[in-house]
């Protein structure tokens, strides 16, 4: 029995993606578990059975056509938000790759947020 047997498929995705440098997660305001880079949102996961994302208009559109994703529940009818069920591997592995694809979006666009600072200097 390998490590990823034991694992669920919402640690599977959350060890992968909190890998990737600058990436933050925590639980939102909706209940899901959500993944951002500085204040972006990635993506976010609803327990062990779906993932959600908003995506370009362009970008929902073809993926949508591949049958990779589904409208979101709660806005059905615009093209952005969108829904990725989990049920086997190949989910999980394309989960996973939805995110990443927001990820690197991000950093084309803004790149990694900078680091925390500890604070203002202290006098001398």
């Amino acid at each position: 029995m390998t490590s990823t047997d034991t694992k669920t498929a919402s640690e599977r995705i959350t060890e992968e993606v909190c890998s990737w440098p600058g990436v933050s997660a925590g639980p939102g305001r909706r209940g899901e578990f959500a993944f951002k880079v500085g204040h972006r949102e990635i993506g976010h996961l609803h327990g062990d059975h779906a993932a959600h994302y908003f995506f370009p208009q362009e970008e929902w559109a073809a993926l949508k056509e591949e049958g990779r994703i589904v409208p979101h529940p709660v806005f059905p009818d615009r093209r952005g938000p969108a829904a990725r069920r989990i049920e086997d591997e190949a989910d999980i592995a394309d989960a996973i790759a939805l995110m990443r694809m927001n990820y690197d979006r991000i950093l084309a666009g803004h790149g990694l947020p900078a680091e925390p600072s500890a604070g203002p200097p202290l006098p001398a």
